[in-house]
């Protein structure tokens, strides 16, 4: 007679992953892209951080900010990897710009890791965080510039926060002083769900209704990057012009 056996079934987590792509454009009006964007074919780090070409050599300053975002390894803890190496960034940019012939440099970013069910995004200056869920378009980050402070004080209203004649200064960049500090938040992601970064250079001439829109409409996210820039462009593209797409799919 053979005993009784209790079969236990295994549970399996399906914690969701990303798939995404990205486009980076020089634009209509500029003379080069100081614009650069981070990819990540295994889905966990993405970014985009715009040069400040008014501080002069902010294609060098954006390349320093995504080359030290790269040196972060998959098991890393999500927030402090971020956090050290725009830090480092920081400091190396520092370093450069006292260099003979260099001079003050600076660059905006938007970062993410996306590991699990959360995406760890940290930021600093105009560039943008998005979390379309459905047909809901959500801003994620809060613009550290000085329209944004403005409006934050009731001095100044949302609509004519864009037409500002100061709506291109930043209170806070990389490069910027020793102290430098990236904003940082946590965001639970499901799938279904659709994250963009952008430079500045899209929501300068995209508003977001139409960045809903398009969003929703792209069947991939390369579809969707392509469309963002295409409607840039027809905008006039003032400014170099960088989105990522990422995609929440189930695992």
């Amino acid at each position: 007679m053979h005993s009784a056996t209790t079969v236990i079934p295994v549970t399996r987590s399906r914690l969701p992953v990303a798939r995404g792509a990205g486009l980076t454009h020089r634009g209509l009006v500029r003379d080069r892209n100081e614009d650069v964007i981070l990819t990540d074919p295994g889905g966990r780090l993405w970014a985009v951080a715009d040069g400040m070409g008014g501080y002069g050599h902010g294609d060098v300053a954006s390349d320093i900010v995504i080359d030290s975002l790269e040196t972060i390894d998959d098991g890393d803890p999500p927030a402090e990897a971020l956090a050290h190496r725009l830090a480092d960034a920081n400091a190396i940019m520092q370093a450069r710009a006292a260099e003979p012939g260099m001079g003050p440099m600076g660059s905006t970013v938007v970062a993410v890791i996306i590991s699990g069910a959360h995406a760890q995004i940290a930021w600093a200056g105009d560039s943008r965080a998005y979390l379309l869920r459905g047909n809901r378009l959500r801003l994620l980050t809060r613009d550290h510039s000085l329209v944004q402070d403005l409006v934050d004080r009731g001095e100044l209203s949302p609509d004519a926060a864009g037409t500002h004649p100061e709506a291109h200064i930043v209170t806070r960049a990389i490069g910027g002083d020793e102290g430098f500090e990236a904003e940082q938040m946590t965001v639970p992601v499901t799938s279904g769900d659709r994250l963009l970064l952008c430079s500045d250079g899209l929501t300068c001439c995209v508003f977001e209704p139409a960045i809903a829109g398009l969003l929703s409409a792209a069947a991939t996210p390369d579809e969707a990057c392509r469309d963002l820039v295409r409607a840039a462009l027809e905008a006039g593209a003032p400014d170099n012009v960088s989105v990522i797409v990422i995609d929440i799919e189930e695992g």
